[in-house]
C-alpha cells in the first residue's frame, strides 16, 4: 500500500461519515472514532493519533469506497490544518516504507482472490489437487499476458488535487468555488455547490451552475455580484474577481465486464479512466487490453486500446471521467503467444486487421540472435494442432489466429567462413575464408609468417569430410613456401596446425642439489654447463665448495666400461669459485636429465650452544668449542657454582626432556657413562638447595614436610599420618630432583627402603579395589544345596 499523496488524519473520516460496503459513504448517525480518542468540539485541536490507528481507519476507509480527497476534505472539516495533515502523511509514509517487506500490495492480494474465487467455481467438478494445479497454471498464463504487469505495478495513478482548474471542467453537486475580490473592494468566499446545483452568495439571489463549465459558471457569478458590486471586472473600473475551483466532489463510475473486481467506485471528479481502471485491479484473464468502452449516457464515446499507452505512452484514451460513467472491459478476441529470440516474451492481444509485424513490433522487436528469414507457428485447427513457417516476405501479411504460438528460433552458433591456423606462427587464431584467404600460403601470410623454431617437414591441415570422421592432410612446408609443390585450396572449417621444433621433442631438465641457494629443477639448453647452472641457480650457500661437484648422469647406450649392475655414471668436477670462464669448466657440457650435487665445506657448521641455568656465578648460553665437549666441561665455563648450590637436584635437558644424572657424581668422576657428549640445545639448571620432602600417595595425610638428616624413612611416614590400607609397601618409590627413582629392595622379610634427600617426593603406591560382585539368591541356593549334599555322604562314609 502507498502512501506519496494521502492525507495523513485518515481516522477522521471515521468520525465523520459511516461505510457501507460496495456504496457511496454517508453520514453516520453515531460517530466512529477511535476507542482513545472523543470527538474534537469546534474550536479545540484535536487529539492526536498513533500511526496504527491511522492506518486502521484508513485502511476502512478505503474499503468502503471512499477517495483521498474525501479523507482530506474530512479532515479539514473537523479542525485539522493543513500542516497537520503534511505531518501526518510524512509519519504514514515511514510506516510504510518499514512494513513494505511485510505486507502485501493490497491490490495484488485482491486480484488474486478475485482470481481463486472465479477459478474455484468454474473447477467445482475437479478434486482439490486437480483444482488447485490448473489455478496455478492459469494464474501463471494470466501473468504473462502482456498488460498484466501495468496494474501490479507499484504506482496508484491517485489524480492530482493540485493542478489548475481545467477549463471544461463540469460542476456539479458538492464542488466548490473560491471567490477573490480585489482592489478597491476587497472579499473572499468559499461557495460550495448544492444539490440543487446552485451557490449563494451574500443576501444575493441563488446562482444555477450545475453542468456548466468553470468558464461559464465564473460569467454567472460574476452578473450576479455586480448586484452588489455594479462596476465588478469592468475595464476602468479598479475591482475585479478572480473564480477558481477548490475543493473537488466525489463521482460515482462502474466498472464491469472482464475486470478482475468489478463494482461501482466512488473517485475524484478529475479522475480519469486509467485511475479508475487501476482501483479495478484491470481486466482479468479473459478480458481485453485493447477493447475497453467508456459509456456515459448509454453512449460509448471511447473505445481504450491499452496497447497504445503501453508501448507509445499515448495519453488520448486517458480521457476525465463524469459522474455514473460506465467502464466495460470487453472479452478479448485474438490472443497468441510470442516465444524465443524476441525482446518481449508472452502472451499478446491482436486486434482485427493486425499481422504479425504489429504484434513483433508490440513484443518491441527481434533480439540481434534471431532467425528472422523463418518463423515456425503452431495453430489449432480444431481437431488437432498444425505447424507451418513463415518467411521474412509473409511478416508484412500473415495474419494471426487465436491461439497461434510464434517462435523464433536462435541462430546456429557456428561461423560458415572460418579457417583456422594454429602453432609457430606470429598470429594465430581464426580467419576469414574470403577473397584474401583461398589457400594455405594467404593464411599463412595473413598470419604473418612462419615463426623462426617451426618444423618445416611437415604441416598438418585438418578437414571435415562430411561424416563423423576428421580428414589429415599432410603437407611438406618447407617445398609449399618454396613453391616446389602446389599451393592448397582451403575449405571451411579447415584447421591448418604448424608445430615447432620444441614441440617434436620431449623437454628435458637439469637438477642442481646442495649448497646452491635455490636448489631445484631447471630447464636444458644446449651447450650448457655447470657454471651456468650454479649462476641460474643463484650461485653457492654459505660453506658450499666449488670442488668435488659430483654429476650424475644416466646410461643411455654408452655401456663400455660399465659393470653390468651399473646405470649410472659418476663425474667429479672440480670448477672455479667465483664462476669464471674457465677453460676446464666450460669443457664439461652437461647432458639432459644429469642431477648436480655441490657439497659443503666438511668443517662448516653452524654454531652450538648449550644453557646453563640456576645457582652458577655467570648463567646463561655457551657455545661448545669441539664434538668432544661433554656435561663436565660445562661448570668451568660459567665460573663454578653458588654456595647455595645444590648439585645433587642438578636437572639435565635435551630436547626439552629431562634426562635423569647425577650431576656431582659426574664431576667427581668424569669417566662415568652419564657424562654425555654436549649437543645443540642442551640445558642445565643447578637450583637451591631444598628443605622440603613431599610424601603422597597410600597415608591418611599426604603433605609437604621439612627434611630433617636424622629422620629414618619411617620417620617420614609417620609424618604423613601412617601408612593407609590396600598399601603395597614392597613397591614405595622415592623420586630425587636430578630425575632419578630409587624403589623399595626386599630380601626374605627384609625391606631396605630408598633413601630420602632434600627436594625428593614419596610415593606410596595403594592397591587397586577388586570388583566383587554379591552373590545371587540362585548362587547362595546352589552353595548350600552341595554343602548339605557333601555333610550327608561324609556322614554315611563314617
Amino acid at each position: 500500500m502507498h502512501y506519496s499523496s494521502l492525507p495523513g488524519v485518515l481516522f477522521l473520516l471515521i468520525g465523520s461519515f459511516g461505510f457501507s460496503y460496495g456504496q457511496d459513504p454517508v453520514p453516520a448517525t453515531t460517530p466512529i472514532l477511535p476507542p482513545t480518542q472523543e470527538t474534537p468540539i469546534q474550536g479545540t485541536a484535536p487529539a492526536p493519533v498513533s500511526n496504527s490507528q491511522a492506518l486502521e481507519f484508513y485502511n476502512q476507509a478505503k474499503s468502503a469506497g471512499m477517495s483521498d480527497m474525501d479523507i482530506e476534505k474530512a479532515a479539514l472539516q473537523r479542525g485539522y490544518t493543513l500542516d497537520d495533515i503534511s505531518a501526518m502523511r510524512k509519519r504514514l509514509q515511514q510506516t510504510s516504507k518499514d512494513n513494505t517487506k511485510k505486507d502485501t500490495n493490497r491490490d495484488q492480494i485482491d486480484e488474486s482472490r478475485s482470481q481463486n474465487d472465479e477459478d474455484e467455481l468454474d473447477d467445482e467438478s475437479n478434486n482439490e489437487k486437480d483444482s488447485l494445479s490448473v489455478n496455478r497454471v492459469r494464474q501463471r498464463r494470466f501473468n504473462r499476458t502482456f498488460g498484466s504487469s501495468f496494474f501490479r505495478a507499484s504506482t496508484t495513478f491517485e489524480p492530482n488535487l493540485r493542478i489548475a482548474t481545467p477549463r471544461n471542467y463540469i460542476l456539479g453537486p458538492d464542488d466548490e468555488l473560491v471567490v477573490d475580490i480585489y482592489g478597491n473592494s476587497v472579499d473572499n468566499f468559499r461557495l460550495k455547490i448544492s444539490p440543487e446545483g446552485t451557490v449563494k452568495m451574500l443576501n444575493l439571489a441563488p446562482v444555477y451552475v450545475n453542468g456548466l463549465t468553470v468558464e461559464q459558471a465564473t460569467e454567472r457569478i460574476v452578473n450576479r455580484l455586480r448586484q452588489a458590486y455594479s462596476t465588478l471586472n469592468r475595464p476602468g473600473s479598479g475591482t475585479h474577481s478572480t473564480i477558481t475551483l477548490g475543493n473537488v466532489r466525489s463521482i460515482q463510475v462502474m466498472i464491469t465486464g472482464e475486470v478482475v473486481r468489478p463494482g461501482t467506485y466512488t473517485v475524484s471528479s478529475l479522475a480519469t479512466a486509467f485511475n479508475a481502471l487501476y482501483r479495478s485491479g484491470g481486466p482479468n484473464s479473459n478480458g481485453s487490453y485493447r477493447n475497453i468502452e467508456v459509456v456515459r449516457n448509454n453512449k460509448v464515446i471511447r473505445t481504450i486500446d491499452l496497447y497504445r499507452f503501453l508501448i507509445d505512452a499515448d495519453l488520448r484514451d486517458n480521457i476525465t471521467l463524469q459522474d455514473q460513467d460506465i467502464i466495460l472491459i470487453r472479452p478479448y478476441e485474438v490472443r497468441i503467444e510470442l516465444a524465443g529470440e524476441l525482446k518481449k516474451t508472452g502472451i499478446f492481444e491482436a486486434r482485427s486487421g493486425e499481422t504479425l509485424k504489429d504484434i513483433v513490433k508490440y513484443a518491441g522487436g527481434f533480439t540481434p540472435e534471431a532467425v528472422t528469414s523463418l518463423i515456425s507457428y503452431q495453430r489449432n485447427t480444431g481437431t488437432n494442432f498444425i505447424i507451418g513457417s513463415i518467411d521474412s516476405t509473409q511478416v508484412h501479411t500473415f495474419k494471426p489466429k487465436n491461439g497461434d504460438i510464434i517462435t523464433v528460433q536462435r541462430i546456429l552458433e557456428v561461423i560458415a567462413n572460418q579457417v583456422e591456423i594454429r602453432g609457430a606462427v606470429t598470429r594465430p587464431g581464426a580467419y576469414p575464408l574470403d577473397e584474401k584467404i583461398k589457400t594455405v600460403k594467404d593464411l599463412i601470410a595473413s598470419a604473418q609468417g612462419i615463426g623462426q623454431r617451426a618444423f618445416l617437414n611437415r604441416a598438418i591441415l585438418e578437414r571435415s569430410s562430411g561424416d563423423t570422421q576428421t580428414g589429415l592432410i599432410a603437407i611438406d612446408l618447407r617445398k609449399l613456401m618454396s613453391s616446389e609443390t602446389p599451393d592448397i585450396d582451403l575449405l571451411p572449417g579447415d584447421i591448418l596446425t604448424i608445430k615447432s621444433v620444441e614441440d617434436l621433442k620431449e623437454f628435458t631438465f637439469l637438477t642442481i642439489n646442495g649448497a646452491v641457494i635455490n636448489p631445484g629443477v631447471y630447464y636444458y639448453y644446449k651447450d650448457i654447463t655447470i657454471p651456468d647452472l650454479i649462476f641460474q641457480a643463484g650461485g653457492y650457500t654459505e660453506g658450499g665448495i666449488p670442488y668435488r661437484i659430483e654429476v650424475s648422469r644416466r646410461v643411455k647406450s654408452d655401456t663400455a666400461d660399465l659393470p653390468s649392475n651399473q646405470n649410472v655414471r659418476i663425474f667429479t668436477v672440480d670448477i672455479p669459485e667465483n664462476l669464471r670462464m674457465d677453460s676446464v669448466a666450460q669443457k664439461f657440457v652437461l647432458f639432459p636429465s644429469d642431477v648436480i650435487f655441490v657439497r659443503k665445506s666438511p668443517r662448516y657448521e653452524n654454531q652450538k650452544t648449550v644453557g646453563i641455568e640456576g645457582e652458577v656465578m655467570y648463567p646463561g648460553r655457551y657455545t661448545i668449542k669441539n664434538n668432544f665437549e661433554r656435561i663436565s666441561d660445562l661448570l668451568p665455563k660459567v665460573g663454578g657454582i653458588k654456595p647455595e648450590a645444590n648439585l645433587m637436584s642438578a636437572r639435565f635437558y635435551r630436547n626439552n626432556e629431562q634426562i635423569a644424572v647425577n650431576i656431582s657424581k659426574i664431576l667427581q668422576n668424569p669417566s662415568l657413562p652419564s657424562n654425555l657428549l654436549l649437543q645443540d640445545g642442551d640445558n642445565l639448571v643447578v637450583p637451591r638447595k631444598s628443605e622440603i620432602v613431599r610424601i603422597q600417595g597410600g597415608v591418611y595425610n599426604p603433605s609437604l614436610v621439612n627434611f630433617d638428616p636424622k629422620f629414618s624413612f619411617s620417620d617420614y611416614i609417620s609424618q604423613a599420618g601412617g601408612f593407609a590400607e590396600r598399601v603395597r609397601k614392597n613397591r614405595i618409590y622415592v623420586s630425587y630432583p636430578n630425575g632419578r627413582t630409587h624403589r623399595t629392595k626386599q630380601f626374605l622379610f627384609f625391606k631396605s627402603y630408598p633413601k630420602v634427600e632434600p627436594g625428593s617426593v614419596v610415593t606410596v603406591p595403594v592397591k587397586e579395589p577388586k570388583n566383587e560382585q554379591p552373590m545371587s539368591r540362585t548362587e547362595r541356593i546352589a552353595i548350600i544345596s552341595l554343602i548339605g549334599t557333601l555333610a550327608i555322604t561324609l556322614i554315611r562314609v563314617l
